[in-house]
């Protein structure tokens, strides 16, 4: 006997939803006068007024990031005019039978389509910040019995770091730790960690927050901190967008300096390289007035020029020697670090460089120094950034790689990678970062995750390639990452990138269970940041 193919209860209820939707849609358009999909039918009318589904708004900066890899087309793009008009968005997705997936797109500078939304709703940060609609820049102080005074900035998650910082400068003030590339919303980096050569010394952006203004996944504005709403407050911070929507972060404060020592040193040995690193993050106690501010490193190889887009420092008359040596080791790894100062400082900062430098192994004769504003050193990468831009060659696809990496197995990764795969594939053009952070500058509670060793390196492939040829970086890529994996070097992705349940469990670790019971509690029907794939695969 054939069974008979009778259509499920479930069927009939799903096909009334959506002949209901669709009569509901009927004649219905937004500002734009666009005719918006079935699934936003379930919206109030305020916020559909306010959503966009042209094929200008569709296939415009929502559907494309940094990356120039990733296409993921929305079903609307949504412009707040209010962080209430997010939470009313994602209240509406909540209450759906079907829920759309929502995505909060600041700059879009994700490199796999983290802040993508396909078949989903993107919100528009970038236009909220344009429109001044949202929290802005508000410098203030308050007093705490136990520290005295407490400087800080509110800030909406859709501000520029650039723009927090000459904020707060006009008040003598600036926050402590930052990312290498300031043209960056605030609520982007808080929700990866924030890295730069200043995690060291203050910790990732997330260690600078105080408080925070969150629009969960159920639509529920919450203000949390580390004493109030503890667990969405260390949920969000690195938590990839999965828990909340950043409206406000307080961002800790400190009297800014003037200026920077700013300097870079030779190295042909990975070794000496790296001890001297681990020695400049660990000076503390009776040293720390000569303590350094950043320390990070690069690698200078053959198929890269000497100088690149992160900044212009060696001079032209030196390129000469410089490259002959690249010549002769093949890899030669640059140590940078820079030493903040102010009228103050200014009469003892060379002295106490120099008691620095006495006791690092660089190659004599290779020592490169600037001095530059606070502004310039903090904005370095504005100017290599406007010279791509003018030469075609910023909106290009970044096949970006970036991992953080054990003390204990650094040495592996130069041997396996530096010298090994990167040197036979000769492919690799821009930056390659590599330097060490303290653990304890991290706070475990927060969900970024990390490898479990007191000082764990990062190291960034911060390609640039062309429309026909960047899978040849993301073999490379794949190629790094399988061997760690057979080497059994513990790598921890950075701006992660997987496509499985099982890479990211291995990823979050001890962490994945917090990872999953938050996200029943925040987002428990799986509306936010699908582009990371972490629950929407």
């Amino acid at each position: 006997m054939v069974a008979e193919n009778h259509p499920s209860p479930t069927y009939f209820i799903l096909l009334l939803i959506t002949i209901t939707r669709l009569i509901s849609t009927v004649g219905k358009t937004s500002q734009w006068n666009t005719v918006l999909p079935a699934e936003l039918a379930g919206v109030d009318e305020d916020v559909f007024h306010k959503l966009r589904g042209d094929s200008e708004a569709l296939q415009g900066r929502a559907s494309k990031d940094y990356g120039n890899i990733a296409r993921e087309v929305p079903l609307a793009v949504f412009h707040p005019a209010s962080a209430q008009d997010i939470a009313r968005l994602l209240k509406a997705s909540y209450r759906e039978a079907v829920p759309f997936k929502v995505a909060a797109r600041g700059q879009g500078h994700s490199t796999r389509g983290q802040a993508m939304a396909r078949g989903g709703v993107v919100v528009d940060m970038a236009g909220f910040r344009e429109r001044g609609s949202g929290v802005g820049i508000r410098v203030s102080n308050t007093v705490d019995p136990s520290v005295g005074y407490f400087h800080y900035a509110d800030v909406g998650g859709e501000q520029l770091w650039i723009d927090v910082l000459h904020a707060t400068l006009e008040h003598g003030l600036a926050p402590l730790s930052w990312t290498d590339y300031l043209y960056l919303t605030v609520g982007g980096t808080l929700s990866n960690a924030g890295i730069s050569g200043q995690t060291f010394r203050f910790g990732p952006q997330i260690s600078t927050v105080r408080e925070m203004d969150v629009i969960t996944g159920k639509g529920e504005s919450v203000t949390c901190s580390s004493q109030t709403n503890s667990e969405l407050f260390h949920a969000v911070l690195g938590g990839l967008g999965q828990f909340g929507i950043i409206t406000r972060a307080r961002i800790a404060l400190a009297p800014a300096p003037k200026r920077v020592k700013w300097v870079r040193l030779l190295y042909n040995e990975f070794s000496a390289f790296t001890k001297d690193q681990e020695q400049l993050i660990s000076i503390t106690g009776r040293k720390q007035n000569i303590a350094v501010d950043y320390v990070e490193g690069s690698l200078l190889m053959h198929q890269g020029p000497i100088n690149n887009w992160r900044s212009s420092f060696f001079p032209l008359a030196d390129h000469g020697r410089i490259i002959s040596l690249v010549t002769q080791h093949s890899v030669l790894y640059c140590l940078e670090i820079a030493k903040y100062y102010d009228g103050q400082s200014e009469n003892n900062v060379d002295k106490e460089l120099q008691v620095l430098l006495q006791e690092l192994s660089y190659i004599p004769g290779f020592y490169y120094e600037k001095d530059v504003s606070y502004v310039e050193f903090l904005n370095r990468v504005r100017s290599g950034e406007l010279k791509l831009q003018s030469q075609g060659l910023w909106d290009v696809p970044h096949p970006w790689l970036n991992l953080f990496i054990p003390k204990s197995q650094i040495m592996d990764f130069d041997s396996g990678v530096f010298k090994n795969i990167i040197l036979k594939r000769n492919i690799t053009t821009g930056p390659v970062l590599v330097y060490p952070m303290n653990r304890n500058k991290w706070d475990n509670r927060m969900s970024a995750s990390i490898p479990d060793e007191d000082i764990f390196y990062t190291v960034g492939f911060l390609h640039s390639s062309g429309f026909d040829n960047w899978k040849d970086y993301d073999t490379q890529n794949k190629e790094i990452v399988q061997f760690c994996n057979d080497a059994g070097i513990n790598i921890k992705q950075y701006l992660p990138h997987y496509r499985t349940q099982e890479d990211w469990t291995k990823h979050f670790g001890p962490k994945w269970r917090t990872f999953v019971e938050r996200k029943q509690q925040f987002d428990p029907r799986m509306i936010l940041s699908p582009g990371q794939r972490i629950f929407n695969n």
